[in-house]
């Protein structure tokens, strides 16, 4: 009796550009004190969020880091991960202290790399207010990118709308 094993290799187009504490740094820069901020949201905010995102949220617990130096706010960011066609593409969102859009890059990519927004895309959305993240309405579609660069634009007006509605009200600072 002879057995035979056929072993098949599935190649993967997975990237993982940048580490959790690799991603802080580059949002707030060596040596900042990086905080957890755990945001639990009411069902009244959940509905307040969905609306002004324009994008259905996935839980009601969601967590800010917060960055400072020397006691000095230097903003927030977000980590967003989020299935693009059927792989998952995670992003790092910062937000200056007072809510704006101030940068966004791609921490993993599991997606094929064509199907990636270049980061050049992305530095054209900061400073944007969040009715002005709408792919064809305020913001350019990338030929072969759609579907990441709208899921990225909806995680990106998700953790903008959670600030404004939980942490800029102050129910949650």
């Amino acid at each position: 009796m002879f057995l035979v094993l056929f072993g098949f290799a599935t190649i993967s187009a997975a990237t993982v550009y940048y580490s959790k504490e690799e991603a802080f740094e580059l949002a707030f820069g060596a040596g900042a004190e990086v905080e957890s901020l755990p945001v639990f949201l009411t069902d009244e905010q959940t509905e307040q969020i969905e609306k002004i995102a324009q994008a259905k949220l996935d839980s009601k617990l969601f967590t800010f880091h917060v960055g400072k130096r020397a006691g000095q706010l230097l903003g927030y960011v977000a980590i967003e991960s989020h299935n693009v066609r059927t792989q998952p593409e995670t992003v790092m969102i910062v937000l200056s202290p007072n809510g704006q859009l101030q940068r966004v890059e791609m921490l993993a990519f599991h997606e094929p790399p064509e199907y990636q927004p270049p980061a050049r895309w992305f530095e054209r959305l900061y400073g944007k207010p969040i009715g002005d993240l709408r792919l064809n309405q305020g913001v350019d579609g990338i030929a072969g990118a759609t579907l990441s660069s709208s899921a990225s634009l909806d995680g990106i007006r998700k953790v903008m709308a959670i600030y404004q509605i939980a942490l800029k009200q102050g129910k949650n600072q």
